[in-house]
């Protein structure tokens, strides 16, 4: 080996793209990190929403995740680094994430297959529909860490489960499984493996799944 060349260590896309027909499956890609939603995470996922959302010939988008998580929320270390400043920013950027998914033209889908967290929670629920894994453990637990959501999450999940319910789930950061979400309305389908089923879901409302 040359002097000069250098072993460079490279890690996998945190976001990866698959095209099924008319159907985008965007699947968060760091397993060992339970699918962090990092500043760099929604930058690449907002561009993806923005670039999809102007195409005629998607008629759905589905967002899943890779290894036993969703998403698992907001990145700790980036949290922890935020000032008064920069809350604000960060907080605007998961709104607008948030936001742009749920005024996007196709049909959406959260295909949950497993943790879905914090964040991650905001993330489904921005969608139009919820397929869930048997598996699958929903929360908010920002409670435990004295912060709370500031992704739309505290308006979307009264909206769907109720002001009461979604009021423990805040106060409480007590954790939903597969089971109940289904039971409260937080979930439309469970089944596995969930992006078949969330696939078969949008394939079942017609090619006509824009909205």
């Amino acid at each position: 080996m040359p002097d000069d060349e250098q072993l460079v260590e490279t890690r996998p896309a945190a976001v990866v793209v698959e095209t099924r027909e008319s159907v985008v499956v965007i699947r968060l890609n760091r397993p060992a990190e339970r699918n962090p939603l990092s500043v760099a995470t929604l930058e690449e996922l907002d561009q993806l929403v923005s670039a999809l959302s102007a195409r005629t010939d998607i008629y759905a988008i589905i967002f899943t995740g890779t290894g036993d998580a969703f998403a698992s929320g907001a990145d700790i270390r980036e949290l922890g680094a935020l000032t008064a400043g920069t809350a604000v920013e960060f907080a605007r950027l998961g709104q607008c994430l948030m936001q742009r998914i749920a005024d996007a033209p196709q049909l959406t889908v959260a295909a949950v297959n497993g943790y879905c967290m914090g964040g991650g929670l905001d993330l489904a629920l921005s969608c139009d529909l919820r397929c869930a894994t048997p598996s699958a453990v929903f929360a908010h637990p920002g409670a435990r860490l004295g912060i709370i959501t500031g992704w739309g999450g505290t308006q979307r999940l009264p909206r769907l489960i109720g002001q009461a319910r979604a009021l423990e789930m805040f106060a409480t950061a007590r954790r939903v499984n597969a089971d109940e979400a289904h039971e409260i309305g937080l979930v439309n389908r469970i089944g596995d493996p969930v992006v078949e089923v969330a696939h078969e879901l949008a394939l079942s409302l017609g090619g006509n799944g824009a909205r």
